[in-house]
């Protein structure tokens, strides 16, 4: 039976805090990021539609993510 082992609790549970730690992670990192812009990221973004911006911000986003995943795994 492959497939059942991710329903024991001490695997779901693990799974479950790597998910919360590395969403902590992240969202820190992006915080970081924030305040190191000369510029409030969300308005920008947001109120202004700076595409462009948003693009950058998504790749940074998806770069983070994957060093955060690496990291935990």
């Amino acid at each position: 039976m492959i497939g059942i082992e991710w329903l024991k609790p001490a695997a779901f549970l693990g799974s479950i805090l790597y998910a919360v730690i590395g969403v902590v992670i992240f969202w820190l990192c992006f915080v970081i990021v924030d305040k190191i812009t000369p510029y409030d990221l969300w308005r920008e973004i947001v109120e202004k539609q700076n595409q462009a911006l948003a693009l950058v911000v998504a790749a940074m986003c998806l770069g983070i993510s994957i060093i955060v995943a690496a990291a935990i795994h």
